[in-house]
């Protein structure tokens, strides 16, 4: 007897299980039992290849099951129905649907199942379709079916290679044997028949021999031939010949797509438009047509007989020859210079325009064209500007995959180097129409207008408001009128910075400006800038506390009015120091640029601007110098690395003086070279001034000089005639605070124009043969004046309006309508009033004139340099004795130069009194004289003391800590290294300062040893550190907040138990406040919003400088300097040290100090975690 077949029923009963909870489909079926009449309806469940059926829908145990793999599926038509009328089967075959289950093999009867649904039946006849991995078997034959192909075909080849080996080996024995009797018949000929060799024919096995060895020779050639090629496909050099012709194709698919984009700018916009404004109605006009289009009509034909090149090039690929294509399209790209120039006023115009619904209207039409693919106009009007730059971008691809040898490499290097001079060019000009436009639109801005926004020199610096303190006689400050006035209503400014002018305005309540009356027009040549109040003006003293050191005065003394001050308010510290950096350094260009215009507009056409832009050691990379994209503040590209000369050289440019660089180069110097280098170097300028001009600039000015030395004797003028004078104006005074102690600078008072005019003049005067050379022999500056009491004085060519002069009839003459230079013009009132007819004078004595000047434009740099080491770092020369007495005598020296002005020598003066003061002038407290003070009266205890008192205090003890770091300390990483303490001494005692305080905190909680006073000390502590917190001392917010962290105050559960929920979210504000999450990003984000004082967290600092210091060298393989690194050094040193001069107005309480600075209060790590065992011990496990 057979036995049954036997299977996993558990296995199956969890099966079916699946099958009812997550099968793929379930529902009720008609089952045709074994009578062909009877249907039973079952619950069927489908799952995977499983169709499990059910008595009912709770049943828990399966009825039956089929296995659905390898099955099929299909429909079967409705069985007639016994009994019923035609047309009750009629309906009952609409009603039902019917399908089979056909499990292909003999001895299974198909499964038939009927639904009430046709939508049901489908999806189930779907399912079991997919069940039964017919698709999967149908795909595995037709795998088979390809894998048993590809077996006869690898078959075949291994028959067919082992055929050719044989074949080979065959051969070659072949070979070997023929050839020896090739050998032995040529010995027999040899001996047999020698003389009739060469008149018979050639044997027929020498022929085969012949054939044979052809065919090897030209196998191994072809051999060879493929190697060479599959070589050379692999090479560097096919691989950049194949980027090559890509970079080619991409171009000219680009200029296909250009010469597209222009074609729907001319056709759908330029020439629809000019129809329409020749209608009887135009929606605008020719000009303005003209206005926005320019000339793109000339752009597009331009383009389409360049695309018409490239494509006639490809034609003959791959041989691409391009650089004739460039070399005819370079001389008509100029044509892109009036689009570009024009671009914004174009944009501008289509603007007005569009306020006009007609035309608006019928633009939106154009726009819709299909062509436009939803572009606007200003779209298309746009492409034109950025395809110069893509040529060069292009050329610049090209070059890089182009050999050396090849023969179009230098045709492309000279294109490209065309092109990017085009590029500036084009810059330039449009950086200088943008400019004169934006003195217009500003212009139109004010009611009353401003005439010195019509002059193209006055280029615009920046713009904000600001708040003006009212002020009287001598600057001081009306405490009277402070109370009763809202400066942020009644005082607000709107002030724009040029370059030779300030502007202060007032808004009305319909948005115009209007300058003020008085002071609304300030010459920055007649200014003085004083960043800080003087220490020794109680009244400034006072201001400076009150709006938290966020004001600062312009000292105002025009030569034809009483001298006044304008107190000005930035609304925070990084405003302020904002407008100081521009409007310092806008004063100190005045002087050094007027100056150099002196010496160079005379004989030559080298200005000062084009000198700079012509210099290549500016803006091009050498061996010695490399410079990024990057403009600073002068507008010349930053230096990225650089070698020491390169940056002293830089430092003692006299056409400019970035402020940007300057503060970088003093903070990092002693990374890459000494201060005792950078004072022999500005003593070396100071000495010889001409070593600090180009050469090129000197050999331009010079050779002009020589073409022109007989101009003026040919014309008949003295060259004393045509001189042209300039009163420099007074150095900025710059007034910073060290971070050691307050030092005050004051560099001068500005003088009144006449002197320094005069001075100038008798110096110029001195310099001649005409005069004696020695210093007795100079005129003091006050005797000239008596000669010329008609005469107003002559200003720097650098404020035109001011470049007046009297006539001896008394009549004013303006420089608008004088045919001479007003320079000139005071020359010639000087010759006759005082002087006389003078003689001529010859070149070289004209050339004596411009030495004088350039060596006062190099005192006035070595000066300018000296005055922000001497204000700003003071402490190089508290720490050097020797570099502070050189630098005291290079300023003696210069005292004694008989050629000096006044204002020089005001300056130097005062940098003397800067450097010679005495170290008992600070009068800030040091954390030295809190601990020594040993008459203070007996500290108290920690319940006495207010939550404020501790704040306070605290706030007060962390700055005088932090604000006594040396900025040198902050320099490579000396706090990271094992002496760290001889090198850092300040920042290791920041750090000490710091742990004793979270020491402190811990080791107060843990004194108590109930509960109740443990959660008040708590909540005190965190009520001291919100205070901190409003007090800007986040320093002091992580000393607490790190203290409650620790295991041993974290780990008291009963403790925090009882601490307030308030309290609790408290700290929780805390902690995010001061997180190191994002490198502190909230941190971050508050310090920079806050105004100082403040008390930053210095490890946050210190993670900076140490990540530069660490991922980028000082110096490159080359040797040179990473003047980029010191530039982010410096970055942060400067944040540093504007928290470091801001002081906070905290009256020291010697009970509450005493206290924070008792160590005998500290306990160690180990016995606090004994206290905690003691006071809330462990749980047992």
């Amino acid at each position: 007897m057979q036995k049954s077949v036997r299977y996993n029923e558990g296995h199956a009963l969890y099966l079916a299980f699946l099958a009812r909870k997550e099968g793929t489909k379930r529902g009720f079926l008609s089952k045709k039992a074994a009578e062909a009449s009877r249907w039973h309806e079952k619950w069927f469940a489908l799952y995977q290849n499983v169709l499990f059926y059910f008595e009912g829908e709770q049943s828990g145990r399966p009825a039956g099951m089929y296995l659905l793999e390898g099955c099929s599926c299909e429909r079967t038509p409705a069985p007639p129905r016994a009994g019923a009328g035609p047309g009750g089967a009629r309906d009952a075959l609409d009603k039902q649907y019917y399908f089979t289950v056909l499990f292909g093999h003999e001895g299974q009867k198909p499964l038939e199942l009927r639904c009430e649904e046709e939508q049901d039946g489908k999806e189930w006849m779907e399912a079991i379709h997919q069940a039964s991995y017919a698709d999967i078997l149908i795909e595995r034959e037709v795998l088979m079916q390809k894998y048993i192909h590809l077996v006869q075909i690898v078959e075949t080849e291994k028959i067919a290679a082992n055929q050719l080996r044989h074949q080979l080996e065959d051969q070659d024995t072949e070979i070997e044997r023929l050839k020896s009797e090739i050998v032995a018949l040529n010995k027999t000929k040899e001996r047999m028949r020698p003389y009739q060799s060469n008149q018979e024919d050639e044997d027929p096995d020498i022929k085969k021999i012949k054939k044979v060895q052809s065919f090897m020779r030209g196998w191994l050639c072809r051999r060879k031939w493929k190697t060479i090629v599959q070589d050379y496909i692999c090479s560097p050099h096919a691989e950049s010949m194949r980027k090559r012709n890509q970079i080619v194709f991409t171009m000219v698919e680009a200029e296909s797509e250009y010469v597209h984009q222009l074609y729907i700018l001319v056709n759908g916009f330029l020439r629809p438009l000019r129809m329409a404004a020749s209608s009887k109605k135009p929606p605008i006009s020719h000009d303005d047509v003209s206005s926005i289009f320019l000339n793109s009509e000339t752009i597009m034909f331009l383009h389409e007989i360049f695309h018409q090149g490239l494509k006639a090039r490809l034609a003959n690929w791959p041989t691409l020859i391009l650089a004739d294509l460039f070399d005819i399209l370079l001389p008509m790209l100029n044509i892109y210079q009036e689009f570009v120039r024009n671009h914004q006023y174009s944009l501008q115009v289509l603007a007005n325009c569009k306020q006009n619904r007609d035309f608006d209207k019928l633009l939106k039409q154009y726009e819709a064209n299909p062509a436009c693919e939803g572009r606007m106009l200003e779209t298309f009007l746009t492409y034109p500007m950025f395809q110069i730059p893509r040529y060069i971008i292009t050329l610049h691809e090209l070059l890089a995959h182009t050999p050396h040898e090849h023969v179009e490499r230098k045709s492309l290097e000279f294109a490209k180097s065309k092109l990017e001079e085009l590029s500036r060019v084009m810059h330039d000009e449009v950086s200088d129409t943008e400019n004169i436009r934006k003195n217009l639109a500003i212009e139109r801005m004010i009611v009353e207008g401003c005439d010195i926004l019509l002059d193209t020199s006055q280029t615009f610096i920046r713009q904000g408001s600001l708040i003006q303190v009212p002020s009287v006689e001598r600057g001081k400050l009306s405490k009277v009128r402070l109370g009763s006035l809202s400066l942020k209503k009644e005082g607000e400014r709107q002030c724009f910075l040029f370059t030779k002018h300030f502007l202060i305005c007032t808004r009305s309540s319909g948005g115009k400006l209007h300058l003020l009356k008085t002071g609304g027009v300030l010459s920055l040549i007649e200014c003085t800038l004083i960043e800080e109040p003087d220490a020794s003006d109680d009244d400034s003293k006072g201001s400076g506390h009150m709006f938290g050191h966020l004001d600062f005065k312009i000292v105002v003394e025009p030569p034809d009015a009483a001298p006044f001050t304008v107190v000005l308010l930035a609304p925070s510290r990084q405003e302020k120091a904002a407008w100081m950096s521009d409007i310092s350094q806008c004063m100190d260009n005045i002087r050094c640029n007027g100056l150099m215009t002196i010496v160079f507009e005379e004989n030559s056409k080298v200005t000062v601007p084009h000198m700079i832009k012509s210099d290549a050691r500016l803006h091009k990379d050498d061996t010695d110098i490399c410079f990024s994209k990057t403009l600073n503040s002068c507008k010349v590209p930053q230096i990225r690395y650089a070698s020491v000369e390169r940056l002293l050289e830089r430092l003692t440019d006299l056409r400019f003086l970035s402020i940007d660089f300057l503060n970088t180069f003093l903070h990092t110097y002693r990374i890459f070279t000494t201060a005792t280098v950078v004072l022999a170097k500005l003593s070396d300028i100071y000495k010889r001034p001409f070593t600090s001009i180009p050469v090129r600039s000197l050999e331009l000015f010079f050779a002009t000089s020589q073409n022109n030395r007989g101009e003026y004797l040919l014309d008949g003028k003295s060259p004393r005639l045509c001189r042209k004078f300039s009163s420099p104006p007074p150095l900025a005074v710059s007034r910073t605070s060290s971070p050691v102690r307050a030092r005050k600078l004051s560099l001068t008072s500005p003088l009144n124009s006449r002197i320094g005019t005069q001075d100038l003049t008798t110096a110029s005067s001195s310099g001649s043969p005409t005069t004696s050379h020695s210093p007795a022999a100079s005129p003091p500056p006050h005797t000239g004046m008596e000669s010329f009491p008609t005469m107003s004085p002559c200003r720097s060519p650098s404020t035109p309006r001011h470049l007046r002069y009297r006539q001896p009839g008394g009549q004013v003459a303006d420089n608008a309508h004088c045919s001479v230079s007003p320079a000139s013009a005071f020359a010639i009132a000087t010759a006759a009033a005082g002087y006389g007819s003078p003689p001529g004078f010859n070149n070289t004595d004209r050339t004596c004139d411009k030495e004088f000047i350039i060596r006062r434009t190099a005192t006035n740099r070595v000066l300018n340099v000296l005055r922000h080491w001497v204000s700003k770092h003071a402490q190089d020369f508290e720490l050097n004795n020797e570099l502070k007495m050189n630098v005291l005598n290079l300023l003696e020296e210069v005292l004694r130069d008989p050629d000096l002005l006044p204002q020089e020598r005001k300056a130097t003066s005062n940098i003397l009194r800067a450097l010679s003061q005495d170290d008992h002038d600070d009068i800030h407290l040091k954390l030295e004289d809190i601990i020594q003070m040993t008459d203070c009266p007996k500290a108290e205890c920690f319940e006495t003391l207010s939550a404020m008192e501790l704040a306070e205090q605290i706030t007060l003890l962390d700055h005088i800590v932090f604000r006594s770091i040396p900025y040198e300390e902050f320099l490579g990483q000396g706090w990271m290294k094992l002496d760290k303490n001889e090198r850092t001494p300040y920042i290791m005692k920041t750090s000490q300062q710091f742990n004793d305080m979270s020491n402190l905190v811990a080791s107060q909680i843990m004194n108590y040893a109930d509960i109740s006073s443990r959660a008040n000390a708590i909540e005190k502590w965190v009520a001291v550190a919100d205070i901190c917190r409003c007090l800007h001392n986040y320093n002091g917010v992580l000393e607490i907040t790190s203290a409650l962290n620790r295991s041993a105050i974290y780990r008291l559960k009963k403790t925090w138990a009882k601490v307030s929920k308030q309290t609790k979210a408290l700290m929780d504000k805390l902690q995010k406040t001061v997180s190191s999450e994002g490198r502190f990003k909230n941190l971050r984000e508050n310090l920079k919003n806050c105004n100082p004082p403040a008390v930053p967290y210095l490890g946050m600092y210190l993670t900076d400088l140490a990540f530069i210091e660490e991922g980028t060298p000082n110096f490159t393989e080359e040797g040179l300097v990473n003047f980029s690194k010191m530039r982010m050094i410096s970055h942060i040193i400067r944040e540093i040290r504007q928290f470091q001069q801001t002081f906070y107005r905290i009256n020291h309480q010697s009970k509450v100090t005493q206290y924070l600075l008792d160590k005998a209060l500290i306990i160690d790590e180990d016995t606090l975690y004994e206290l905690l065992l003691k006071i809330e011990p462990r749980l047992p496990a």
